[in-house]
C-alpha cells in the first residue's frame, strides 16, 4: 500500500513548524530576535536573525534553518546573548587594522557598563559543584583568571569572604536572574555571566563538572570563558577562540586565540612587563597533577565520594579501584582507602580514562580512552597495546566496562553492550535478552561485578543493583552513603572523629 501524499505533506509541515518554533525560541533567548513569548515574527526578520547566527557560528550563511543550523543550536553553550557580538567584532578588527586597538571601544562595551576602571580585581567563589572538591575548584578558577592576566594589564586575587569585584556561584534552574536565564539541566546553557560592573558568573550545578577527565564539562574552560564576559568581552566568531559561544574541550592547543587577546588588550592594554605566555592545555593538566600529588593519599581529601567518577572496577583480591581524572583510589576489603596518580599505577596510560575493567580469569586490567584500549599484566603494558577499539569490535567511547560472570567475558557498554573474548580479542554484541536489561540507566559512568555475582551500575550519585539471574534491577540508592565497600562511609566517620 502506497503512502498517502496528503499525509506526507502534513507530516512535513508539522516537522517544519516544530523546527521553526524551536529556532525562534532559541533566537529570542540569545538576542537575535526581540522576545515576544509566542515566537511571532515576520519571515524576513527570522531569516535575518538566522543569517546572523550562522555568521557567528561559522556556518554557511543561507538564512534557512537547515539540519546543520538546528544541530548547532542544540549544542552545549554559554548562556550569554550573542546580540551585539557581530558589531563588537567588526569594531575590534577595524581598530586592529587602523592601529588604534587599545584606544577604541565597541558600542556594546559602552552599553554594558563599559569596563572595569581599575587594574586589580578581586574574586570570590561562593560555592562549588558536587563533583569537585573546593581545592580543585579554586585551582581551576585561579588558572582561568591567570589566562587573562597573562595577556593583559589586569591582576586578580581571591578573597575568601566579604565583598569581591567578581563572584562565581553554582545554581540550579531559576535563580532570580529572570526566566530567560534559568538553567535547563545537563546540556543547553552551561553558564552565564554579566558584563562589567555587575561582576557575576553563574554555573549550572546540574552539569557534570570535571577538570581533566573525558566525561563531563571542563570547569576550567567554562570559567575562563565566563570571566571574559565579566571583563566586558562579547562572543567571538573566530573558530578556535575561547570566547566562541559554544563549549570547547580542553586540548593541546593554546587556550586563547589571537581574537581573545586582541579583545582584552583593547579594553585593558598589554601586560606591564615582558611578553606574556599563554597557558596551554597540557600545562594546565600537568599543574593539576602536581597539586593532586601534594595532597595526602587518603579518602578524606579525595573528591570521588562527592558524586561522579570516571570508572570503577575490582581486582581478584576484591580490592575496589575508583578512577577520576588523573588519580585513582583503592578500597581494600577491610575498608582502607588510599590514592595515587593514574600514571604511577600504570605507566603509559592516558592522563584520564573513560572506562576500566579487570578480567576475573587472569587479573589483567583493561582501560579505554579516545577510541583505544590498553591492557596491563602486573602493571606492565602488554605488547601490541594500545589497540584501536574499532579493530576489536568495541565502541569507540564506552561509558563503562565490566566482567560479566554468566558469559565469562569482559563487556563494554556504549550505545549497545559488547562482549570481548580475551583469547581472540574480538568483540560481539550480546544477545537481545541480555542487551536490553530492564531498569539499567543509560550512560552509566561505571559498572562493577561484586563477589556474589550482582552487578552494580553507577551514574553520578546513584547506583542500581542488577541480578543477572533475574535479568532485572533489584535495588537502587545513593552509593556514597549506602555502599560500605566504596570507602565513603569510612571517610565520613573519620571526618566526624
Amino acid at each position: 500500500m502506497g503512502t498517502n501524499p496528503a499525509l506526507q505533506v502534513l507530516e512535513l509541515t508539522g516537522r517544519l513548524a516544530s523546527r521553526g518554533r524551536y529556532s525562534a525560541g532559541f533566537l529570542e533567548k540569545y538576542g537575535y530576535l526581540g522576545y515576544t513569548g509566542n515566537h511571532g515574527h515576520e519571515l524576513a526578520e527570522v531569516n535575518k536573525a538566522v543569517r546572523e547566527f550562522q555568521w557567528l557560528s561559522r556556518l554557511p550563511v543561507s538564512g534557512l534553518v537547515d539540519d546543520a543550523t538546528l544541530q548547532l543550536m542544540s549544542q552545549p553553550r554559554c548562556g550569554v546573548t550573542d546580540g551585539e557580538s557581530h558589531a563588537a567584532w567588526e569594531e575590534r578588527v577595524s581598530a586592529i587594522f587602523s592601529g588604534n586597538g587599545a584606544k577604541r571601544r565597541s558600542k556594546r562595551y559602552s552599553q554594558q557598563g563599559e569596563k572595569w576602571y581599575k587594574r586589580h580585581l578581586t574574586y570570590r567563589i561562593v560555592n562549588g559543584p558536587r563533583s569537585l572538591s573546593l581545592l580543585q575548584v579554586r585551582l581551576a578558577v585561579r588558572a582561568a583568571f591567570e589566562l587573562w592576566s597573562n595577556v593583559s594589564a589586569l591582576a586578580f586575587w581571591e578573597v575568601m569572604e566579604g565583598p569581591a569585584d567578581i563572584r562565581l556561584a553554582f545554581y540550579e534552574g531559576e535563580h532570580s536572574d529572570g526566566v530567560t536565564n534559568a538553567f535547563d539541566g545537563p546540556g543547553g546553557a552551561l553558564a552565564h555571566a554579566f558584563f562589567p560592573r555587575r561582576g557575576e558568573a553563574h554555573f549550572d550545578i546540574s552539569e557534570r563538572w570535571t577538570l581533566n577527565g573525558h566525561k563531563g564539562r571542563n570547569l576550567f574552560i567554562v570559567t575562563a570563558h565566563e570571566i571574559g564576559h565579566t571583563l566586558g568581552l562579547e562572543h567571538s566568531p573566530v573558530r578556535n577562540a575561547l570566547m566562541s559561544p559554544y563549549y570547547k574541550k580542553l586540548g593541546k592547543d593554546l587556550v586563547l586565540s589571537w581574537d581573545d587577546i586582541a579583545a582584552v588588550q583593547q579594553l585593558y592594554g598589554k601586560p606591564f612587563s615582558g611578553s606574556a605566555v599563554q597557558l596551554p592545555g597540557r600545562v594546565f593538566t600537568s599543574f593539576l597533577d602536581s597539586v593532586e600529588a601534594d595532597q595526602p593519599g587518603t579518602a578524606q581529601q579525595a573528591p570521588y565520594c562527592q558524586a561522579a567518577f570516571d570508572a570503577i572496577t575490582m581486582d581478584l583480591n576484591h580490592t575496589v579501584y575508583i578512577f577520576k581524572g588523573g588519580q585513582y583510589w583503592t578500597v581494600s576489603t577491610a575498608g582502607q582507602v588510599s590514592s595515587a596518580l593514574l600514571r604511577e599505577g600504570w605507566p603509559g596510560i592516558p592522563r584520564a580514562i573513560e572506562a576500566a575493567a579487570v578480567s576475573q580469569t587472569d587479573g589483567k586490567f583493561y582501560f579505554f580512552r579516545g577510541g583505544r584500549c590498553w591492557r596491563y599484566k602486573d602493571r606492565k603494558l602488554e605488547a601490541g597495546f594500545p589497540r584501536k577499539s574499532n579493530t576489536i569490535g568495541l565502541p569507540r567511547h564506552p561509558d563503562s566496562a565490566f566482567y560479566y560472570q554468566p558469559l565469562g567475558h569482559g563487556c563494554a557498554q556504549g550505545a549497545a553492550t559488547t562482549a570481548l573474548s580475551q583469547e581472540s580479542l574480538r568483540g560481539a554484541l550480546l544477545p537481545r535478552e541480555l542487551a536490553d536489561w530492564k531498569g539499567v540507566p543509560a550512560g552509566a559512568n561505571g559498572v562493577l561485578t561484586r563477589p556474589d555475582g550482582q552487578l552494580y551500575f553507577f551514574k553520578d550519585e546513584r547506583f542500581w543493583r542488577f541480578d543477572p539471574g533475574k535479568l532485572r534491577v533489584v535495588g537502587r540508592g545513593q552509593w556514597a552513603s549506602e555502599l560500605e565497600w566504596t570507602g565513603c562511609q569510612r571517610e565520613a566517620n573519620n571526618s566526624v572523629d
